[in-house]
């Protein structure tokens, strides 16, 4: 019942804002500007706040970055594998490799992680998530690199990748952590205003681009991608954790951030580097959707 209760309401949102677009109160003219509100404001303030009022020694383990970023290099070469297998043509092939382990951290994955963990949850996932977007953003520029049949600017998507505004923010939050840097009271209030819009309009802006026609269209390598996303990622990185004999105290918030679904970045980044698009669409959806039942499964046996 806790369980439920954590990704219930998450999931209840996401759906208002499918019905809200499909009722005409979302129109297409407000989705662009109110991601980008969300994507260059309200997530990163959300981000910094959490990281730069928490204590960096006191929530960050090393040991438990480290397992982390290992499972999404080793799915990546897993991902990779399956679309061999496949016989996936080139620009899907880039494209669903990325949605097997890019994970949606800012929208999603910290949405759970607070919800279920309170604040100090939230400072420890958003110091994961700025090592783990790093590490997510150049991966699948080099794997939409290597898939592609035109060149791409490189050092364009690199420049992208540090100039990330959710990278910038966990950055300048750990900075401030570190040298134990106290906010001013005017800002941290400021921050906190901007913060509490950040996961509700997310969430809502989620549900309003959700293409259930695209899903239908590629199900079979949307349902793949999915299972390697949800099960596969998060199932090795619980196997290696319980290896090390870390409490789950320590590793759930990375554990949380694992088991997100795939990112809608991964539209943006296939649209700008010759993937699939259509298929980012679809793996975004599916996955989006998919992700109330492993996360109910996943917590339920973790909480």
């Amino acid at each position: 019942m806790k369980t439920l209760s954590i990704i219930l309401p998450i999931f209840i949102i996401i759906a208002a804002g499918w019905l809200a677009r499909k009722r005409h109160f979302i129109p297409e003219s407000f989705i662009g500007p109110a991601n980008r509100i969300v994507y260059y404001f309200a997530i990163p303030a959300m981000i910094f706040r959490a990281v730069s009022t928490a204590s960096f020694h006191d929530e960050f383990s090393s040991r438990v970055l480290m397992i982390t970023l290992v499972c999404i290099a080793a799915m990546t070469l897993i991902a990779w594998g399956v679309a061999i297998a496949g016989r996936l043509p080139g620009t899907l092939k880039g494209t669903f490799i990325q949605s097997s382990f890019h994970g949606n951290l800012g929208y999603i994955g910290l949405a759970v992680v607070f919800y279920s963990l309170g604040d100090a949850g939230l400072a420890s996932g958003a110091i994961f998530a700025g090592f783990i977007m790093i590490v997510q953003n150049i991966l699948a520029v080099a794997v939409l690199q290597i898939h592609s049949d035109i060149g791409v600017p490189v050092r364009a998507n690199l420049k992208r990748i540090i100039g990330h505004p959710v990278i910038l923010s966990a950055c300048g939050g750990i900075g401030f952590s570190l040298l134990e840097i106290p906010l001013p009271v005017i800002a941290e209030r400021s921050l906190g205003i901007l913060s509490g819009m950040a996961l509700p309009l997310a969430l809502l802006l989620i549900g309003a681009t959700l293409s259930f026609d695209l899903m239908r269209v590629r199900f079979k390598p949307m349902l793949a991608a999915s299972l390697l996303k949800l099960l596969a990622l998060p199932g090795l990185g619980l196997l290696i954790f319980t290896l090390f004999s870390l409490p789950v105290v320590e590793f759930l918030p990375a554990f949380i951030l694992l088991a997100s679904p795939t990112a809608t970045l991964t539209f943006v980044m296939a649209k700008e580097m010759n993937g699939d698009p259509d298929f980012a669409v679809a793996a975004i959806s599916g996955c989006t959707l998919l992700s109330g039942v492993s996360f109910s499964v996943w917590l339920h046996f973790l909480l």
